[in-house]
This record gives C-alpha cells, sequence and structure tokens, in this order.
C-alpha cells in the first residue's frame, strides 16, 4: 500500500507564460502533467490533486468586463468556480486516459470545493493575489486608473492585477474527499485554492470575492484529508538559497529547523517561493513529508531522487 499524497499542481503545469489561452494549449499542458501523475498513482499511491487558477481567473474576468454590457458580470467566487469546473474537467479527463495508456481503471472525480475564510482577513484591506495576465509598468498603472484596479510588481516578472488572498480556515467537505482517497479514488479538489466562502451568523456560508492561494489551501486538504506527503509541484526542480548569487546552493533534504531559518534569512521571495515554503513547512510540522520540485520530475521526487524535501 502506497502513500496519501495531496499534489499541488502550479500555474506552469496549465498555461505556460507568454502562451495563448487556448482550450487546445491549456488541455495539452494538463494532458503532459497529468500523464507524470498516473505514473504516481499507477505505482500504488493515492493521490489528491490540487492546482492553482492565476492566469484562468484573471482571464475569465477579463471577458465579464469585455461583455458586460451584453451579459451581466459575474462576481470573483463565482469566476472562481468557473475556473475550478474547467481545469477539473480537463485534469479528470485526462488522468483517466492516461490511466488507461498504463492499463489502470482506477476511479477519478473532481470535487467542486469551497474553503472558509475569515471575512476579518487583513488580506481583504491589501490584496496580494496576482491573476491573470502580465503588464507592463505603463500599461498597467493605465489599466489600474481605467478599470479602478489594484496593480503591483510580481517577482521581477512584470505588472499584474492583484486581489484579496485570505489564509483558508477549512476544506469544506474534506472528510468526503478523505473517504474516496481511503476507498482507492483520485480526486481534483480545492482547485485554485477552492471557491473563497465565510460563514455568517447562523453557521450557514456565502461567497466572499478573492483568490485562495493553492499552496495553502493545499496545506489544508493535505491536513485534513490525512495525507502522508505533500507534493508542490513547480517549474524548477529544488529551492534555492542564495538564489542568483555566486554561492547559489540548491536544497534536496533538510528539517524543518533548517527550513524555518532560511524563511527568517528571508531567502524566498514574497510572491514566488514564500507562500510555497510556508505551507510545506506547515505540513511537515505535522509529521508529514513535504516536498517542492519540477513537475517533469515528480515522479522521481516520490521516489526521494529528485526535489527540496523537508521532514520534520
Amino acid at each position: 500500500m502506497g502513500d496519501k499524497v495531496v499534489i499541488a499542481l502550479g500555474g506552469n503545469a496549465i498555461l505556460q507564460p507568454n502562451q495563448e489561452a487556448t482550450y487546445e494549449n491549456q488541455l495539452e499542458n494538463v494532458r503532459k502533467s497529468a500523464e507524470i501523475i498516473a505514473r504516481i498513482i499507477a505505482s500504488g499511491h493515492s493521490v489528491v490533486v490540487t492546482h492553482g487558477n492565476g492566469p484562468q481567473v484573471g482571464n475569465i474576468l477579463r471577458q465579464n468586463e469585455e461583455a458586460k454590457h451584453v451579459v451581466p458580470a459575474l462576481p470573483l467566487d463565482v469566476c472562481s468556480a468557473e475556473s475550478q469546473g474547467f481545469i477539473g474537467y480537463m485534469m479528470e479527463q485526462t488522468l483517466r486516459n492516461e490511466l488507461v495508456k498504463l492499463g489502470k481503471t482506477n476511479p477519478v472525480v473532481g470535487v467542486l470545493t469551497q474553503t472558509e475564510v475569515s471575512n476579518d482577513d487583513p488580506d481583504f484591506q491589501d490584496p496580494s493575489k496576482p491573476i491573470g495576465v502580465f503588464y507592463s509598468e505603463e500599461e498597467a498603472q493605465q489599466l489600474a486608473e481605467e478599470k479602478g484596479w489594484i496593480v503591483k510588481e510580481d517577482a521581477g516578472r512584470g505588472w499584474r492585477r492583484v486581489v484579496a488572498s485570505p489564509e483558508p480556515k477549512s476544506i469544506i467537505g474534506s472528510e468526503v474527499i478523505k473517504s474516496l482517497t481511503d476507498a482507492g479514488t483520485t480526486v481534483i479538489a480545492a482547485g485554485g485554492g477552492g471557491v473563497p466562502v465565510v460563514k455568517q451568523a447562523d453557521n450557514t456560508f456565502k461567497g466572499i470575492e478573492a483568490v485562495i492561494d493553492k499552496d495553502r489551501s493545499g496545506f489544508k486538504l493535505a491536513e485534513e484529508a490525512k495525507a502522508d506527503r505533500f507534493m508542490i509541484l513547480t517549474d524548477v526542480e529544488n529551492v534555492y538559497v542564495n538564489y542568483g548569487k555566486p554561492d547559489q546552493k540548491a536544497l534536496t533534504e533538510i528539517t524543518l529547523e533548517e527550513a524555518k531559518q532560511y524563511v527568517a534569512e528571508g531567502q524566498f521571495s514574497a510572491g514566488s517561493m514564500g507562500p510555497k515554503m510556508e505551507a510545506a513547512i506547515n505540513f511537515a510540522e505535522t509529521g508529514g513529508r513535504a516536498i517542492i520540485c519540477s513537475l517533469d520530475k515528480a515522479d522521481l521526487a516520490m521516489e526521494g531522487k529528485s526535489g527540496t524535501h523537508i521532514v520534520g
């Protein structure tokens, strides 16, 4: 019997930077991701897949903006649900297909997931989540003026629109996701961080306009689904310290204490590796193994042959 692993796919697994956001391009990228994840499933591990949606929800908002005089615009939480739905559809289909190619009939299901956040989260006052495409500073400032957007520079890659990204408190339905994985089903859940909702005084929920960081919600999902491993897939093979400097060093297996020390030194950018390390450390604190690695070597990372591993 293998481990239960929650795999968090980065945005590059769905849409490459500067790539046209056609359905065909995104489907092929998802298929390539599914090919690797299918190998992990076929080797006997129980898998939950979650994914980002920054480019996709940004494009849906752009469609809203362009068509608002013809079709009423939808709130951001509904746009998040829309992106979770179509990415989940692509992921479920391609995972099934790739498993069939390996001679496997493992069941795969997508679960449209809501994530509870706090109405009082400070990120609503100072939004931090980049979504949509990259702009030059001039283009971004012009759009901010025209459309009332908040824009920020994104980790040296350009300027983007930013929206609130509150901390996830719990994954609604995580007990169902756990039951499905315990029974051998591969689950796609909490896509785009999950649809953000807040609990009201009468214990009912309502949506709130935000986009949750998928690594943070991935950690909550891994914690609540009782995963053995939490794997964050990105576009680099390892986490680095002194990144871009002559003494740059790739991290392979490090302790929880070492990871915390590197964070305290300010080694990781808030716009890129910072949230990934935060989520990985949080999971390692629960006693599990956290892995940050490149998508194309995820199966090797499961065998301990690639990636950065953080152990408690």
